[in-house]
């Protein structure tokens, strides 16, 4: 059986994530409060941000900036939009 979680940024009962995908406390945090819908648009919102920004996940910084991003993305708050991106029409 699936383990379900009341997902904060949807704010509706869905499956809950297999492990929790990030170190430390905000890991312990997404894990417990956030669904596998909202973690796919934040891994997608997060390739964005890595590529349009080149950011290496390699650096600290650039690792802070994604927590910090992660959490208002999931969490309120709001994300930073990758500046001159434009999703694409639907056909």
């Amino acid at each position: 059986m699936p383990r379900t979680v009341f997902c904060s940024k949807h704010q509706t009962e869905t499956d809950g994530l297999d492990f929790a995908p990030w170190p430390g406390e905000l890991g312990k945090r997404v894990f417990n409060e956030i669904g596998k819908p909202a973690w796919a648009e934040w891994l997608a919102h997060q390739t964005l941000l890595i590529n349009e920004n080149r950011l290496s996940p390699m650096d600290p910084k650039h690792r802070a900036y994604l927590a910090e991003q992660m959490e208002k993305f999931l969490f309120g708050g709001g994300a930073d939009a990758v500046a001159g991106y434009v999703p694409p029409a639907d056909a």
